[in-house]
């Protein structure tokens, strides 16, 4: 059975750091695609970053978060990791990761607020 469990959401205060966890069962991650999408309140999931499969990819980010955000992968525990720095109020949302192979994969979300 294929699951995805992210964690490391929270409340944050702009301009601070997160790092959020996306742990697969299921799947051997090195062999696929892996992304991070965000959904903040009322809008559309939109994409922030892929990890191409295997070793030494070119991850892909979106322009929103360019240079703030890094994505990583630790293929050996089956782990994708987003970091996330310098935050703003608009990197509010539920974040989730997808594993894209055949049919995709989600899991069930983690919630970030950057407040003061």
């Amino acid at each position: 059975q294929v699951q995805l469990v992210e964690s490391g959401g929270g409340l944050v205060p702009p301009g601070g750091s997160l790092r959020l966890s996306c742990v697969v069962s299921g799947f051997f991650i090195r062999l696929y695609v892996m992304k991070w999408y965000r959904q903040a309140p009322g809008k559309q999931r939109e994409l922030v970053a892929t990890s191409s499969s295997g070793d030494g990819d070119t991850p892909v980010y979106a322009d929103s978060v360019t240079s703030r955000f890094t994505i990583s992968r630790d293929n050996a525990n089956n782990t994708v990791y987003l970091q996330r720095t310098s935050l703003k109020p608009e990197d509010t949302g539920v974040y989730y990761c997808k594993l894209v192979s055949s049919r995709d994969y989600w899991g069930q979300g983690t919630q970030v607020t950057v407040s003061s």
